[in-house]
């Protein structure tokens, strides 16, 4: 008796590239982006397709990007975390601080490697302890994440502030500027791959692990999680760990970006990330959101930032009241979306009259 195999499941690049053409989100967000790539492309032709500049935005989008995906996680278990900025800057001032105590200058060369990987280490630890106080106050405290981010945003900004009395912590070993601030091959910038590693890991915990299982299951429906005997108050916990530790690692970045510390650095990053989360789909409310959309409205503010930069007369200021507004537009657009609760909203009126 044969017996009939079924056929086998596409994978690798074939399958991603038909789960791209299934999501209409997805779709339209690279559509999006080819249509801000063109126009640049056209109208400052030379400048925007140097290798400079595209070597400048992958240096550059790490520092928000990495901050963008513990954001990413937290909105979708329903909650925010808007102290990445705070504890990015808190986090990256101690790691300076610690290396010029520990090589200051003129000190030897193997001082300055054990400066740097104590600084690192103490870095990523403080991160991960500024999320876990995050998601005490959220899990335990029952506090709003949204207001209790805010409170813990202002408390690691005062302590930066108070570390530093205001002013730029710089003088940092050469040997940290020549690691972090690098480029592999002359070529390829280390933040950049900073921020790819960072994206796998954030992907296998999404579809790989139980806890990307239980994120998302918390985000749809806390009330049926609940129920279920989940442990919701250590995976809130968890959750804005990570948060906490991709923060202080955008620290690190921005430290070796300006090679200096400073209390405001990033001071626009907080709007910014959250609209990256909701422009990439991420549902506000928790509970669905795709890596790959947030990494594909990570590359299409980057573009359209570095574009504009190339034009003079366009003030950075403005950059705040584009990205206000775009964040606008997006949740209004997400809001009477096919599946969205505006046009649920209008079918249900419909059938009512």
């Amino acid at each position: 008796m044969s017996t009939a195999t079924a056929p086998a499941k596409p994978s690798g690049p074939v399958a991603a590239l038909k789960t791209i053409t299934k999501d209409t989100h997805l779709t339209r967000l690279i559509a999006i982006f080819i249509l801000i790539f063109a126009f640049f492309a056209i109208v400052k032709t030379g400048p925007f397709l140097s290798l400079r500049t595209w070597q400048a935005m992958a240096i550059q989008f790490p520092e928000f990007g990495v901050m963008a995906l513990g954001v990413m996680l937290t909105m979708m278990t329903g909650g925010i975390d808007l102290s990445v900025v705070g504890v990015a800057n808190m986090t990256s001032i101690g790691a300076a601080v610690l290396m010029l105590h520990l090589a200051p200058k003129g000190s030897a060369p193997g001082n300055a490697t054990l400066a740097i990987a104590v600084a690192i280490v103490f870095s990523l630890v403080v991160g991960a302890l500024a999320g876990i106080l995050n998601g005490f106050l959220v899990a335990v405290i029952h506090i709003p994440p949204i207001l209790a981010t805010l409170g813990t945003l202002a408390l690691f900004t005062g302590v930066a502030i108070i570390t530093t009395s205001g002013t730029p912590v710089s003088g940092l070993p050469e040997a940290w500027g020549n690691t972090f601030a690098g480029k592999v091959g002359g070529i390829v910038p280390v933040p950049l791959i900073v921020f790819i590693v960072a994206a796998i890991i954030v992907g296998w915990f999404l579809n790989r692990t139980s806890f990307g299982t239980k994120l998302k299951m918390l985000g749809t429906n806390a009330t049926a999680a609940r129920f279920s005997g989940m442990n919701i108050v250590s995976l809130l916990i968890r959750t804005y760990l990570v948060s906490g530790i991709y923060a202080s690692l955008a620290g690190l970045i921005m430290l070796a970006n300006y090679n200096s510390a400073k209390p405001d650095y990033g001071s626009t990053y907080t709007l910014l990330t959250v609209l990256i989360v909701v422009l990439g789909g991420v549902n506000p409310n928790g509970g669905s959101g795709r890596l790959m959309g947030v990494i594909l409205a990570i590359i299409i503010l980057q573009t359209l930032s570095s574009g504009l930069n190339l034009f003079p007369n366009i003030s950075n200021f403005y950059r705040p009241l584009i990205w206000g507004a775009v964040l606008l537009f997006v949740m209004v657009a997400n809001y009477f979306s096919k599946d969205g609760p505006g046009r649920l909203r209008w079918k249900r009126k419909g059938r009512s009259t």
